[in-house]
C-alpha cells in the first residue's frame, strides 16, 4: 500500500487501508478494503495495474461496492475466458430467461452471466473478427426456448442480403435482407420491417397506457426482439436520403420508447462514433467485443467504463466473443465471454422437429 501511495501519515502515524473480507475461488481473490478518509475509487482505479503486479496477478479490477467508504479490489488469479464457452443446455422453464436473463455468457469469476433483454436494448461493437455473428447467435439460440414457446418473436435485418443470419430463418417470424432486383431501392424492405415494429409499438401504448410501466412478455403479446446485423448500413451509409431518413426514424421512435412495450432492439456494428450511430446513447446495455482503438471503448461504453478496466482496444484477435459489458445504472462493467455455436451445433437446433408418426392401436381395441 505504501509504495503505491495508498497510505496517509497524519501527526506522525502511518494509515493503512484495512480488510475487511476475502472470499476466493478457482479463478479469482475478491477482496474488500475500507478506504481511508479522504480517498476515492479513482485512487485504487489509477494504481490496479500496480496492485495486480504486486499480487502477482494476472489483473486487478476496481469495483464499487453499496459502501461508500468501502472499495472491492478483483484481483484474477486464472482466466476462464481463454477456452470456447459450449452451448448450455437450454432452460426447462421457456419463462424463467426472460425474468432472470438469457445465460449467454461466462463472466471472468467462473460465473454464468445472463442477458436481461426484457425492458432494454442492446448495443455491440466489435472489429471485424471480434466475435460480433457469435455473440447475436448466442442470443438467438437463448432466446430459441421462448421462440417455440411463443413468448418471443424475433423480426431480423440483415443488410448484407442475408448471408449472416439465414440459416436461423425458421426462428424468426420476420427476416428482411436487402433486394437488389426490386425497383423500389435495396433498403425498402428494411425500412417497412421497422415501419411496421413502430406501428406494433403504438397499439401496445395505446392498450397499455394507464395499466403498467413495462410489458409482461405472454403468449398472446409476446416480447418483440428487433436484430439488425452491421447498423451501419442503415444509420449511414445509404445513399437515399428518403429511405435513409425513413430508417432513422423508425429506429429512433423503436429505441426511444419501445422498451416499456416489449418491443426491444439489438444492433451490432464497427464504429461507434456518433456520425455512425446517433442513437447510441439510447442504448441502455452496450458490449464492448475487441476494437481498434481506446476511443471506441469511450464511445460505446464510455469513459469511467475505460478507467475502470474496460480495455477492449487490448483484447486480441485470438480471443473472439470475449467482450466487456456496460449497463446503466450499474458503473462496473463486466467482462464476459459469450457462449460459442457451431455450425453442426445451430444446424440441429434450427432444425424443425421430427413428425410424430400416428398411434396405432390393435384391432380390437379399435373395433
Amino acid at each position: 500500500m505504501d509504495t503505491i501511495g495508498l497510505t496517509k501519515e497524519r501527526h506522525g502515524t502511518d494509515y493503512v487501508p484495512p480488510l475487511v473480507a476475502i472470499r476466493s475461488n478457482r479463478w479469482m481473490d475478491q477482496v474488500t478494503v475500507r478506504m481511508l478518509p479522504g480517498q476515492r475509487l479513482q485512487d485504487w482505479v489509477d494504481v490496479a495495474d500496480r496492485l495486480a503486479q504486486t499480487f502477482g496477478a494476472l489483473d486487478c479490477r476496481v469495483r464499487s461496492t453499496p459502501h461508500a467508504q468501502r472499495v472491492q479490489l478483483w484481483f484474477l488469479v486464472r482466466d476462464p475466458l481463454t477456452h470456447v464457452v459450449p452451448p448450455r443446455e437450454p432452460d426447462l422453464d421457456p419463462g424463467r430467461p426472460l425474468v432472470d436473463g438469457i445465460p449467454v455468457a461466462v463472466a471472468e469469476d467462473g460465473t454464468v452471466w445472463r442477458l436481461k433483454i426484457v425492458g432494454s436494448h442492446v448495443l455491440l461493437v466489435g472489429r471485424t473478427g471480434a466475435g460480433k455473428s457469435a455473440v447475436l447467435w448466442a442470443l438467438i439460440c437463448g432466446l430459441a426456448p421462448m421462440v417455440r414457446s411463443g413468448l418471443v418473436k424475433l423480426w431480423v435485418i440483415d443488410p448484407k442480403g442475408g448471408m449472416e443470419l439465414a440459416a436461423g430463418r425458421p426462428m424468426f417470424d420476420r427476416f428482411a435482407y436487402g433486394d437488389a432486383t426490386t425497383s423500389l431501392g435495396y433498403e425498402t424492405a428494411l425500412a417497412e420491417l421497422l415501419e411496421d415494429a413502430v406501428a406494433e409499438m403504438r397499439r401496445r401504448a395505446d392498450r397499455l397506457r394507464g395499466q403498467t410501466r413495462l410489458h409482461t412478455p405472454t403468449t398472446v403479446e409476446p416480447l418483440i426482439v428487433v436484430i439488425i446485423d452491421e447498423l451501419a448500413a442503415l444509420t449511414a451509409w445509404i445513399s437515399d436520403r428518403t429511405m435513409r431518413k425513413r430508417i432513422d426514424s423508425a429506429l429512433s421512435l423503436l429505441l426511444s420508447q419501445g422498451r416499456a412495450v416489449g418491443v426491444v432492439v439489438v444492433g451490432a456494428l464497427q464504429d461507434p462514433r456518433k456520425e455512425v450511430i446517433p442513437q447510441r446513447d439510447l442504448f441502455p446495455i452496450r458490449v464492448g467485443l475487441g476494437v481498434n482503438e481506446a476511443e471506441h471503448v469511450r464511445l460505446s461504453l464510455g469513459t469511467d467504463a475505460h478507467n475502470r478496466g474496460a480495455h477492449s482496444e487490448l483484447i486480441p484477435d485470438t480471443l473472439p466473443g470475449v467482450a466487456y459489458v456496460a449497463v446503466d445504472g450499474i458503473p462496473d462493467p463486466v467482462r464476459v465471454q459469450f457462449v460459442w455455436h457451431s455450425d453442426e451445433h445451430l444446424a440441429q437446433l434450427l432444425a424443425p422437429p421430427a413428425p410424430v408418426a400416428p398411434l396405432e392401436l390393435p384391432e380390437a381395441v379399435a373395433a
